[in-house]
């Protein structure tokens, strides 16, 4: 028998369980003084950068407007243009840091759209590699990260601060 070890699945269910979760991810990290801590990469005058705390491949980050708003029409057009500001800076650490062969950007608008944190804006970039999907993923409902998300914060918190 196999097995896989992915404490970060574990602190992920027992935080979902507790019911201690902040009202919102987001505004709870942006309020916090202590980047490392909450993973926020890079900040912005509307907008933000925060690693995925449960990524999809290493990289995964969000682009965050500080305005508690869940639709597109309800954020201010400064955030949304800094947003994509951002996410072109992202864009040349990816490439510069991690070569992907490609990258996934998008927007989950609503629950029944699979938003995660449905209340409050926010747009996922992440690098994407050919044979990333591998039988893990597809047959084992499990992903195979090979960075660390310290490693990762450090690597994208040191490329944006160019």
């Amino acid at each position: 028998m196999d097995y896989l070890w992915t404490p970060w699945r574990y602190q992920y269910m027992t935080e979902a369980a507790s019911g201690k979760q902040p009202e919102c991810i987001f505004c709870d990290a942006a309020a916090r003084k202590d980047d490392a801590e909450t993973l926020i990469v890079c900040r912005g005058k509307q907008s933000f950068i925060i690693l995925n705390r449960f990524p999809y491949t290493s990289g995964h980050v969000m682009i965050v407007p500080y305005s508690h708003v869940a639709e597109l029409k309800l954020c201010e057009p400064q955030a949304l243009a800094e947003m994509m500001a951002l996410a072109q800076r992202v864009e040349s650490v990816f490439r510069e840091n991690y070569r992907p062969d490609g990258m996934n950007l998008g927007m989950n608008l609503g629950r029944a759209a699979g938003a995660g944190v449905a209340g409050h804006l926010h747009l996922h970039m992440l690098p994407r590699w050919f044979g990333d999907s591998n039988f893990m993923t597809v047959a084992g409902e499990t992903r195979v990260h090979p960075e660390e998300l310290r490693t990762t914060y450090d690597r994208l918190s040191n490329g944006l601060k160019a």
